[in-house]
Order: C-alpha cells, then sequence, then structure tokens
C-alpha cells in the first residue's frame, strides 16, 4: 500500500482503532510525518484566522489534545453536575461523533437513537441537557434560548469559532500523548506546546497527584488538577431496569467483556479492579454502531464460555436494542476529583461560586 494510500485510509476511517503505531517511532509513523505536518499547518491556520464569537453565558471546553481515550466525557459531566448543586442550568454541546443529525439538536433519550445523535450525547443526555451541533456557536445559542446559563464543550478545544471563556485539557497519565506525533503519525490533534498555550487548566486523570509521563512533567507552571474515575457504588435511576453488577455482584464473577472506546483495556482493567474475572473480551472501534448480529454473536460466544454475565460500558449499553438488554450489564463510572476545592476555585473565576 502506497503512504497516500494509508494516509487517506487512517483519516477517512470512521470509527477506528487507533494504530499500533502511534505508540512508538517506527518506520510507519515516521513515514507519515509529511502528511502530520500538512496537519498541523492547516490546525495552526485555522486556529490564527479565526474570529471567535463570544455568547452571552460563559463558555467552558473541555477537551483534549489525542485522539480519544483521556476521559474528557466523565469530566464534562461531572463538573455538569457540580454546576447544577450550586443552582446553574449548564447545558453540554457535543459534536455528536458518529451521528447523523448536523444540529442544533437537544438530545432526547426516548425519541433519538445513537446512529442519529452519536453515543455519548445519547448517555449524556439522560441526566443532563444535551445538545449536538456541528456548528458550535448554532449549538450554544439555541442552547441558551433554552435556559442554559453555562455551555460545556464536551470536546471542541480545536474549533476555534466559538469563544471560549475557560479551557480545560484532559490527559490520562497512563497513555499520556503516545508517541508524541500528530495525525496521522501519531494520536495527537495538535502540537503540544500550541494547545497547552491556549488552555488554562490541565486535568490529569489518574494520576494519584503525581504525574508519571516524561511529557506531561515537562509542560510547565500550567495549573493542573488531579482527578481518577471510579465505578458508580450505586444503581442510577435510568438503568434500573439493568441489573447493575458492582463490587460485590462482580468479585469472583466470570465475565465476557466488549466495548467501543478510545482504550478498552481500561474498561476491562476497571472490572478486574471490581474483583471480576474475565473469560474473553471483544474490541470494537472507537464509537462503532453494534449491528444486531454483533451483539447476538457477542451473546452466543459468552453462553458458549458458561460464563456469569456479560459487561459492557455504560457508553456502550446506551446503544444496545432494548429487547437484547437483559443479557447485557453495563458497568457506570464517574470522575472523581482528588482535590474538589482545586476544580471549585478554578469555577469561581467564571460563576463566583
Amino acid at each position: 500500500m502506497g503512504i497516500a494510500l494509508l494516509v487517506q485510509k487512517i483519516l477517512k476511517s470512521k470509527p477506528m482503532r487507533a494504530p499500533d503505531f502511534w505508540k512508538n517511532r517506527g518506520l510507519v509513523s515516521t513515514l507519515l510525518l509529511p502528511a502530520s505536518l500538512f496537519h498541523v499547518i492547516g490546525g495552526y491556520l485555522r486556529q490564527a484566522l479565526a474570529k471567535p464569537i463570544k455568547v452571552t453565558v460563559p463558555v467552558i471546553c473541555i477537551g483534549n489534545l489525542s485522539a480519544g481515550g483521556s476521559g474528557k466525557t466523565p469530566i464534562a459531566r461531572s463538573i455538569a453536575e457540580t454546576l447544577m448543586t450550586k443552582g446553574f442550568s449548564p447545558h453540554i454541546i457535543s459534536r455528536g461523533y458518529g451521528g447523523t443529525k448536523q444540529g442544533p439538536l437537544q438530545v432526547n433519550p426516548d425519541i433519538h437513537k445513537p446512529t442519529e445523535v452519536g453515543d455519548e450525547p445519547l448517555m449524556l443526555s439522560s441526566t443532563l441537557p444535551t445538545w449536538v451541533s456541528r456548528d458550535r456557536v448554532k449549538g450554544a445559542k439555541a442552547a441558551i434560548e433554552q435556559g442554559a446559563d453555562i455551555i460545556l464543550l464536551d470536546d471542541g478545544f480545536q474549533n476555534p469559532k466559538l469563544f471560549k471563556d475557560l479551557s480545560l485539557i484532559v490527559v490520562d497519565n497512563n497513555l499520556g500523548f503516545g508517541n508524541g506525533r500528530v495525525i496521522p503519525a501519531g494520536p495527537l490533534r495538535e502540537n503540544i506546546r500550541s494547545g497547552i498555550a491556549r488552555a488554562d487548566a490541565l486535568v490529569l486523570m489518574n494520576s494519584n497527584n503525581t504525574p508519571s509521563n516524561p511529557e506531561i512533567l515537562s509542560l510547565g507552571d500550567i495549573p493542573t488538577l488531579h482527578a481518577h474515575v471510579e465505578p458508580v457504588t450505586e444503581p442510577k435511576p435510568e438503568l434500573e431496569d439493568n441489573p447493575v453488577g458492582f463490587q460485590k455482584a462482580l468479585n469472583r464473577k466470570s465475565i465476557f467483556a466488549f466495548a467501543a472506546i478510545g482504550y478498552p483495556q481500561k474498561f476491562y482493567t476497571t472490572l478486574q479492579q471490581q474483583g471480576a474475572v474475565l473469560k474473553d473480551t471483544r474490541d470494537f472501534p472507537d464509537h462503532h454502531q453494534y449491528s444486531r448480529s454483533d451483539l447476538t454473536d457477542i451473546i452466543k460466544s459468552a453462553e458458549a464460555l458458561g460464563v456469569d454475565h456479560i459487561y459492557t460500558t455504560e457508553k456502550d449499553y446506551a446503544k444496545i436494542p432494548v429487547d437484547l438488554r437483559n443479557n447485557i450489564h453495563c458497568l457506570p463510572i464517574r470522575a472523581v476529583w482528588d482535590n474538589p476545592n482545586a476544580l471549585m476555585k478554578l469555577l469561581n473565576r467564571l460563576t463566583g461560586l
């Protein structure tokens, strides 16, 4: 396969798995560096020539520098829930990756399908006002008309059209920035330094308050908040029809697990930390839309192994047809702040909390 065809395949594959060569600077990554240069230049011009539009309420962007898997959606949900407890009416706006709707459209989990609005917006909409909008400015204005007094962008850090009052970059301490190269040679959406220069703070996930990745250690004096994800300790109301298993229910149970997220191993590790015994796993590309044959094959494979349960992520569970949910469990997770006061101090700049 020629280099041009390889680049085309990487850039146009939606959804996609993270290529193995994104983890190191081998031959394939090096051959793709010229294409990365065009990506960097295009991103730089996009930022330099943009005239961001400021709306009438504060806009908080929760983004990342890498392609998926950092934990930004749990952080966006946590910040939204924090603001709601303080009396605010935050609305989340997402591009709706994997969905067909252009928006602006407020997601209704009782009406919309994941093929229309994407899996993450559908999941978030069960508890939070959530919109999909390819045009972030139009999405923000539509949300404001419906009562939003704070806008949260789940992703959108690289989109320069909407003015951001506060920008947070989420980085997984264990994953870091892969090989440190820009798409398609690596997982980065842009150069690390240029991204950090536009950010107000870094949210470092799963660090135990200690950055371990060399690239993270070298980021300089940017304010850093620390957080991690934990399984929800009791069923959420929207999941009452699903016999969700937690610590006691999972302990020593044999599990068949599957996931369509950026880094499925993170989910599998969480299950094991709850005492589950993984008999088999199946990975799908991030944001994969499951067909009935996908799911029936998973159920048959699990039955053949004689496992106790089949488990998937909350995001994937939102895409499963209702009639198959009795066969599949999900493990919801939430972001937990290692120092909640640091988050409140940051939000105080915009809200006076």
